[in-house]
């Protein structure tokens, strides 16, 4: 028998030199639908916002309230399921409050009056939090490093063809009640055992809790069967505390795998096993605290530009004269428009990087969305909204991505999940302070105008943040 003489590295370079296999096509597949139930859930009842007026007698500010409810339960719920996932694992976190979330989207379709019916919307926004949040991180932390840009951002567009699939929901099932749209959404929560079955535990964070058995197996199932030879894994040893965990790989005469990097052949890498579950408050110490506070502001004023106009677009085109089936197949277009936005940044990140392709994105939709303002015909409001998709989905495609890069495995989670709260406060916001606006005779042009101004805070906060692209997870 041939000695082996063991040498290990961090375990993201295990990701440097992993395939992108069917394996990872399967976990995309698991994930993507997760993302498309989310944005399904988001924007179902907004296009079904007349039925759910006149059926508990309310008026606009009203319905808006009842839109905001999700989000709004998202907020402390996304506070919880990060350092959640932190704690227990991606997996858990994902399966439970998928499933928990099905089952109260179920309660919510027989809500009795619109007190009952915000409860409930408000305790599915608590259960979908966690899915919510750690879809993109657990993801990432699944993928090979050359993929994990391209690959996180077609993850993205599950957020259109959710929009396509709520929109095609309110006119195939609208005309039964707002009820019934709600329970073709709850059944969406049977998903969950898709992502059990399909989509295994993240083997950072196996092997930063110290889990290295099952850390392996996860590592060698991600390979495709035809190089598990040259990735045969010895039991990952440990090492300090607070950094990365290492893997092991094998050394056979005085040459390392054929496939490790020259550099990585030369020299002695740390073993590293486990580390500390972070805290929220280590988001604000040290160097992390600048990247915090700016990533924070970033994913409000962001979320706010894109909310406050997807929520009130039918009522915003229909001021602009639009009927509502005009404005449902406006907004039908404009999701078809969002995925070769994303299909294009996916294409552009690799080569140019996640800053410089998420700044020009976010200006050409800030271009766009002044076009669609200003528009004096139908066909200018049509070419400036489908500029302002495009680009604006694409940015948000590549933002996913970079967003989930910030942190080390032991603050992702929560790191995420603290982004994805700044979201939700602009969703809970945006949709009430369109509405006061409306309210109020704002008109078309100015109100868009307003929306517009959040999309050039966001391009020059992104700014001052750190590039990413082909660095390994820490």
């Amino acid at each position: 028998m041939t000695a082996v003489d063991s040498r290990t590295i961090p375990i993201g370079a295990a990701f440097d030199r992993m395939p992108f296999t069917r394996r990872h096509v399967l976990i995309a597949l698991a994930l993507f639908i997760a993302f498309v139930i989310e944005s399904w859930e988001q924007l179902a009842l907004v296009y079904v916002s007349g039925d759910l007026g006149t059926a508990f007698g309310i008026d606009e500010a009203g319905v808006g309230v009842v839109l905001s409810a999700v989000a709004f339960g998202m907020i402390p719920g996304v506070l919880v399921w990060g350092p959640v996932a932190d704690r227990v694992g991606r997996k858990p976190v994902a399966f439970w409050s998928l499933l928990a979330y099905g089952v109260i989207a179920l309660a919510s379709a027989f809500a009795p009056n619109m007190t009952v019916l915000v409860t409930l919307r408000v305790a599915s926004g608590l259960a979908l939090a966690g899915v919510y949040t750690i879809t993109f991180p657990y993801f990432l932390e699944l993928l090979p490093t050359r993929s994990r840009g391209r690959a996180a951002v077609y993850l993205s567009i599950g957020w259109p063809i959710g929009m396509l699939a709520a929109i095609g929901a309110s006119m195939t099932l609208g005309g039964l009640g707002w009820h019934v749209v709600v329970i073709a959404s709850a059944a969406a929560g049977l998903w969950a055992f898709a992502i059990r079955a399909w989509v295994p535990e993240s083997p950072y964070w196996l092997a930063a809790r110290g889990r290295q058995e099952e850390a392996r197996a996860v590592l060698r199932a991600l390979n495709s069967p035809d190089s598990e030879a040259t990735f045969s894994l010895p039991p990952l040893r440990g090492g300090g505390l607070g950094r990365p965990g290492a893997v092991a790989f094998p050394r056979r005469s005085g040459r390392c795998a054929p496939d490790a990097p020259q550099s990585r052949r030369r020299r002695s890498l740390a073993t590293v096993a486990s580390e500390r579950v972070g805290r929220p408050l280590d988001l604000f110490r040290g160097g992390l605290a600048r990247i915090t506070v700016v990533m924070l502001l970033l994913n409000f004023v962001f979320n706010w530009g894109y909310w406050g106009l997807q929520t009130w677009l039918p009522t915003l085109l229909q001021q602009k004269g639009l009927t509502l089936s005009a404005s449902l197949g406006f907004a039908a277009l404009s999701a078809l428009m969002m995925i070769p936005g994303y299909v294009s940044a996916s294409l552009l990140t690799g080569r140019f990087g996640r800053k410089k392709v998420f700044l020009v994105y976010v200006v050409a939709a800030l271009l766009g969305g002044l076009w669609f303002a200003t528009a004096s015909s139908t066909t200018g409001l049509y070419l400036g909204n489908f500029v302002l998709s495009f680009f604006s989905l694409g940015a948000w495609g590549v933002w996913n991505t970079w967003n989930g890069e910030f942190y080390p495995t032991a603050l992702r989670g929560t790191g995420y999940s603290w982004a994805t709260a700044a979201q939700l406060v602009a969703t809970t916001v945006a949709p009430s302070a369109v509405g006061a606006l409306l309210a109020h005779a704002t008109g078309f042009t100015a109100t868009m105008l307003i929306i517009n101004a959040f999309m050039v805070a966001t391009a020059l906060l992104a700014v001052p943040l750190p590039e990413t692209e082909g660095r390994e997870l820490e």
